[in-house]
């Protein structure tokens, strides 16, 4: 992120004249975030770390209710720490920012700020996991994680950023790689019913896999602009990083065996997700269920207008918060009901009611849906019921839209020239034939930006020749440019 960019923002970009820059302008705008001194970190201002705030809620919720705990762990791991596991110390090398003093005085050993906390967490739970009985242990933590990003843009790749990392430790590979399914599941299913986010599970490729992870899995959607988002990983660590930070119990059967652990986690991404996902020229398009505001009331000011309309509009507000809405109610006077239409239509706000004095003697409230822009003259009786049905329907609705974009934007391919033709611009997914050879999925990488995104779960096998090579393959794996 650069402080070239301090102007406020007036207006957007549109979405087909400059996809990154409209992303831009809707972050700024809406005040969902801010660039900050420090290079290549944002502010999250109160409107976007409301949506955070959802989404952490409703995640921590899943979690607690599938057996998972939340803990937390030291932000600072000793560097001896990170050298005991190879492949995981690689991975993340060009990434770690190191802290080398402490005060006035140099450190005798190294600390990393945390990129993330298997190395910190397997210690400790090397020291709580004597038996089989002490398994298994499953924690959670929400928490703030420093990758040192090259190229930066807010909730997408920042330096710093938030995220939930769940961390068990098992008895059996079987019970491990139940662990890493079953929290897989639970993201699509969260993505899909509360961000309106269709994505794609499966498992990534050996050579996008995490660091020191015997698989990695995840959920993977697409963009406005055709490009693909990695939205939640769920590694299963098999035994490696148990033997690197000697987590042993003693088995049932008396002998001394290593855990099985897992690790998987979402972040403040996600909120880049639904932008991009959903959003439109007007700006943000946000799913209910996230909307830090569901509903904004808008009063129409005329005659004595705070005598009669504005009770009506209170009361309404007061009966749907009752009901569970989040409701707003702009009862400002600086700005006209026309600015303040645009202004929360560029927030995202899911539905918009009017009211003025006509209104009222009519018995009716002037609805604005954000998703169609639909609008309706909806009856005061029973308003609550109607209210929340037609949030419902948005939710659905932006589900149902996203899914027939990224159907629409989805390309079966079998040959060489029709990948390389396809991936000309940001076409969306590609489903091809792949052999499985890391040095052939390099390649299309080099030659079309393209990366295998991950092959999804319970693919059939199909037995056919790779897209690149005319090797031999089974599988077949989705490709996509990504962000």
């Amino acid at each position: 992120m650069s402080d070239k960019k301090d102007a406020f923002v007036t207006e957007i970009t549109p979405r087909s004249e400059d996809f990154s820059r409209w992303y831009l302008d809707v972050v700024r705008r809406a005040e969902l975030a801010d660039y900050s001194p420090v290079k290549g970190c944002m502010v999250i201002r109160p409107y976007g770390y409301a949506i955070w705030e959802h989404i952490q809620r409703m995640l921590d919720a899943r979690f607690k209710a599938t057996g998972h705990v939340n803990a937390y762990f030291p932000l600072f791991i000793p560097e001896g720490l990170i050298m005991k596991e190879k492949d995981h110390v690689e991975g993340f090398a060009p990434q770690v920012a190191w802290v080398t003093r402490g005060g006035d005085e140099a450190l005798e050993e190294r600390l990393i700020v945390r990129p993330t906390s298997e190395v910190i967490i397997g210690t400790m739970y090397a020291k709580w996991v004597k038996s089989w009985r002490d398994l298994p242990i499953l924690i959670n933590q929400w928490a703030n994680v420093v990758r040192w990003e090259k190229v930066t843009r807010p909730f997408l790749r920042t330096t710093e950023f938030l995220w939930q990392e769940g961390h068990t430790a098992h008895e059996t590979a079987e019970e491990a790689e139940d662990e890493t399914l079953k929290i897989l599941a639970l993201y699509k299913e969260f993505a899909e019913h509360e961000l309106a986010m269709p994505v794609v599970d499966g498992v990534k490729s050996e050579s996008e896999k995490f660091a020191g992870a015997s698989r990695t899995y995840s959920i993977e959607a697409l963009m406005g602009d055709g490009r693909a988002l990695q939205a939640g990983t769920s590694h299963n660590l098999g035994q490696n990083f148990a033997k690197a930070f000697e987590i042993q119990f003693q088995g049932r059967d008396k002998s001394m065996q290593h855990a099985w652990t897992t690790s998987w986690g979402v972040s403040t991404r996600l909120i880049g997700g639904v932008i991009m996902t959903h959003g439109d020229d007007s700006g943000l398009v946000l799913p209910p269920a996230v909307a830090p505001h569901q509903v904004v009331i808008i009063p129409i000011p005329r005659g004595n207008w705070k005598e009669t309309v504005l009770p009506t509009c209170e009361a309404i507000r007061d009966e749907l918060t009752a009901a569970g809405v989040r409701v707003k109610l702009d009862d400002s006077e600086e700005n006209s009901p026309g600015w303040k239409y645009a202004e929360w239509e560029l927030r995202g706000v899911p539905l918009r009611l009017e009211i003025g004095p006509k209104d009222i003697e009519k018995g009716t409230v002037f609805s604005a849906r954000r998703d169609t822009r639909e609008k309706a003259a909806l009856p005061m009786a029973d308003l609550t019921t109607t209210v929340k049905t037609l949030l419902q329907t948005i939710q659905d609705n932006l589900l149902a839209r996203a899914r027939a974009y990224r159907e629409e934007h989805t390309t079966d391919v079998s040959t060489w020239a029709e990948f390389t033709a396809a991936m000309e611009g940001r076409p969306g997914f590609l489903i091809a034939s792949w052999c499985g050879s890391a040095a052939c999925e390099a390649t299309i990488k080099a030659e079309t930006q393209a990366t295998l995104r991950n092959i999804p779960m319970n693919s059939p096998r199909v037995d056919g020749t790779c897209i690149k090579c005319n090797g031999a393959s089974t599988v077949k794996a989705w490709f996509a440019k990504a962000y």
